[in-house]
């Protein structure tokens, strides 16, 4: 079986697939490489993609494809559409970079709540002391906050948990009333919270979700998360509040446009924590995403029905 898996391996990858290389025969691609990419497409069984996207163009030139494997959730970077007009299974692995995503918007909130940045690069620069006066008005603890997930899915779950942990208050919304005493419909939810992190696909409904509209209900010392897709929030009334004072900082792990590019405002603020898609980027995500992928190879060679398809073909 032909495999493209679209990145490039450390040694932990090729070690933990070793014992497969007998049936499997992968072809490694960077996700910038398209002239390796487009040379193996024609010939590959399945392909284990990452965020490059997938257009329907790049699907009809694989003959043989029967098998697009998301390395995580999201699967908007695939046309499913053109895929399951051509017969060609879509599946993904719910649940995989959970744990990591997680603990990557912890990460993100911290660093922003605490102006991470900021006294990073005044202790560099030797003006770490004394102290900026305005830390004591301005760093909170997450403990004495109210933190607002929008989205309830596996990773908002485990964020809560850790977030409860630590003492602050959660709420949630989610597309419906789900009866718990937590729910809050996202309006309130905006306006209660002291940081708002957000865990959700990226749908026709979701697009855009927080304009100008929803940021201006938003405490002005709140802090908005971002580790879901960048589209959700409209960039540009993003980079106005927090120039304008109308939101105090962002931790934003996710853009509009992958990557980021050079002149993009968001890269010049200073209330403003950023890391380039990669909070479910760990040894231990990777790990959990090759037994998905093995797996779920096995049983298009043995011909068995396959695992967490998004578009009704089992190969």
């Amino acid at each position: 079986m032909r495999v493209l898996a679209h990145f490039v391996p450390g040694a932990k990858v090729t070690d933990f697939l070793s014992p497969h290389t007998d049936w499997l025969d992968i072809t490694y691609c960077a996700e910038d490489d398209d002239e390796t990419f487009y040379r193996a497409l024609p010939e590959v069984d399945v392909i284990w993609h990452v965020l490059r996207p997938i257009s329907g163009d790049d699907l009809a030139r694989a003959a043989r494809l029967r098998l697009v494997h998301k390395l995580g959730a999201g699967v908007n970077t695939i046309d499913v559409d053109t895929a399951t007009a051509r017969g060609i299974a879509v599946a993904n692995m719910p649940g995989a970079n959970a744990p990591s995503v997680a603990e990557g918007t912890l990460l993100l909130m911290l660093a922003a709540l605490r102006r991470l940045p900021a006294l990073d690069r005044a202790t560099r620069e030797g003006r770490g002391w004394p102290s900026d006066p305005t830390l004591g008005e301005t760093v909170r603890d997450i403990g004495g906050c109210t933190v607002g997930l929008v989205g309830y899915g596996n990773i908002a779950k485990q964020v809560e948990r850790i977030l409860l942990a630590m003492g602050a208050d959660v709420l949630h919304t989610s597309t419906r009333d789900d009866g718990l005493p937590t729910w809050r419909r996202l309006p309130d939810l905006l306006a209660g919270s002291d940081i708002v992190s957000l865990h959700l696909p990226l749908t026709d409904a979701t697009a855009g979700l927080l304009g100008r509209d929803a940021l201006a209900v938003m405490k002005p010392d709140a802090v908005l998360v971002n580790t879901s897709r960048g589209p959700i929030v409209d960039e540009a009334a993003l980079v106005d509040a927090l120039r304008g004072g109308r939101l105090a900082a962002a931790g934003l792990d996710v853009f509009a446009t992958e990557p980021v590019p050079a002149g993009d405002p968001l890269l010049a603020l200073p209330n403003v924590v950023l890391t380039p898609h990669v909070t479910w980027y760990t040894a231990d995500t990777m790990r959990r995403y090759l037994e998905f992928a093995v797996d779920n190879c096995e049983r298009l060679r043995d011909g068995r029905d396959l695992a967490h398809v998004v578009n009704g073909i089992h190969g």
